[in-house]
């Protein structure tokens, strides 16, 4: 989501959650639904029934009976939901309404891409031990690869769809609905894993229009498509920039490239400070011109990327991308967002602008709260995001009107935190890419890759 921002008006955003998801197993994906055979034949047999006609004095001759045998059928095959013939393949559609089961009917969803360890970590790969640990897991991994798959079905249909013109409202919330229709959940079981972000140019994260936003995607805008989808609060964090102008590729480019850095120097018992050294030094190595003005790509040294728990987005793990700081190292079973960000301005973001993100604040014990309204937004809030983040969109959603106030009160309270948009200087452009991985005992596992990034 967005990104870890540290130090942004003084405060950390990190939870220190316990719960992070263990590394798991790699699974066979050519398996298909097997097909059996239902015998449809009576229960009396052929030689029963020639023996009563033999027993007929009859001088005509009788006619043996034809038994109709039943056809062949799929087992587990999916019903017509108007996606497809009655009982035939499914087919998606656009936007993507028809869920993930319809295509993977034995549950078993497409592993990301698989990146041995290297050097003294090499031994993972073939070591029994390593690899039963894995599969030990397995249950798990594959709910994070049902919401990879999920994510890259709707950013594939996001990237044709999203074009000048379009409202910031009617981008999010057809990406939001294509992501509960393919998770095939709305709520705690499967579905957003945090609001949408769609943060403009100097914005860098943390944008998601509220409701009655106006806002416009223009042609010179540069837009971080920032969405994330869970099944049973294992979360998907992934970003891609769009910019519809050419002069916006070398700023792609460069972020893409130092995400693709942080991912391949990722590992176990790798330093957090080492992974940003190396981001930091591929990001600022690209030189961007815009409108006749030259830039060096800066590093948003005060934006991170975080370790993932189930149910949280942001864990106790920072990954800085730049250098210095954290010594902490990566451990086996953690799971990562991967993100970087690049901008023409300072590098450096502070929060502005109307707050949009929430999260239930999970190390938050009982707080009294005296206003009943604020008892009832929480009681909501726990209901249907428990620590999931969510904004003002998804209370208008599920039918909690005029909250801003109990709202507020909750975040004085501290039972809520808020997440107000991260702003670089005005006029200046940032760009963002982002991937989730595991660290599985064996393997590490790039569990968002597609094949657009």
């Amino acid at each position: 989501m967005g990104a870890e921002s540290v130090n942004v008006d003084g405060a950390n955003v990190a939870d220190n959650v316990d719960g992070a998801v263990a590394g798991i197993a790699a699974v066979d994906l050519n398996g298909s639904a097997k097909t059996e055979i239902v015998d449809g034949v009576g229960s009396g047999s052929e030689d029963e029934e020639d023996a009563g006609e033999a027993g007929d004095n009859s001088s005509e001759p009788k006619k043996k009976k034809k038994k109709k045998r039943s056809k062949k059928k799929k087992s587990g095959a999916a019903p017509s939901n108007g996606a497809g013939g009655a009982g035939g393949p499914a087919v998606q559609t656009e936007p993507p309404t028809v869920g993930l089961s319809r295509f993977f009917l034995d549950k078993v969803y497409p592993e990301g891409e698989i990146c041995e360890y290297k050097d003294e970590n090499n031994f993972r790969t073939t070591n029994e031990e390593k690899r039963y640990l894995d599969r030990m897991n397995y249950d798990a991994l594959n709910d994070l690869r049902k919401a990879a798959e999920a994510h890259r079905k709707v950013r594939e249909y996001a990237r044709k769809y999203i074009k000048p013109g379009l409202t910031m409202i009617e981008i999010a919330e057809t990406i939001e609905n294509a992501s509960r229709a393919l998770s095939e959940g709305d709520g705690l079981e499967a579905g957003v894993g945090f609001p949408t972000g769609l943060s403009l140019n100097h914005v860098a994260a943390h944008y998601t229009p509220n409701g009655g936003d106006k806002t416009v995607l223009q042609y010179d805008d540069v837009m971080k498509v920032d969405f994330g989808v869970h099944v049973n609060g294992r979360i998907i964090d992934s970003a891609f920039t769009v910019a519809f102008d050419p002069k916006y590729d070398r700023l792609l480019e460069a972020v893409k490239d130092a995400t693709n850095t942080g991912i391949r120097e990722a590992g176990i018992d790798v330093r957090l400070c080492d992974i940003g050294a190396a981001i930091q030094e591929v990001m600022e190595s690209y030189e961007v011109e815009i409108d006749g003005k030259s830039f060096q790509v800066k590093s948003i040294r005060n934006l991170n990327g975080h370790n993932i728990n189930q149910y949280q987005i942001h864990g106790s793990k920072s990954v800085p991308i730049v250098k210095g700081g954290d010594q902490t190292r990566m451990e086996e079973g953690e799971t990562f967002a991967i993100e970087t960000f690049g901008s023409t301005g300072k590098g450096y973001v502070r929060s502005d602008g109307e707050c949009s993100h929430y999260a239930r604040n999970a190390d938050a014990g009982h707080v009294p709260l005296r206003l009943n309204k604020a008892k009832t937004l929480l009681h909501s809030i726990e209901k249907h995001f428990g620590t999931l983040p969510f904004c003002r969109r998804y209370l208008d959603r599920i039918g909690e009107d005029k909250h801003i106030l109990a709202l507020k009160n909750l975040v004085q309270a501290g039972v809520v935190e808020e997440y107000p948009p991260l702003v670089d200087i005005k006029g200046c452009k940032t760009a963002q890419f982002e991937h989730t991985i595991v660290l599985r005992p064996n393997v590490k596992e790039v569990v968002s890759r597609g094949d657009d990034f």
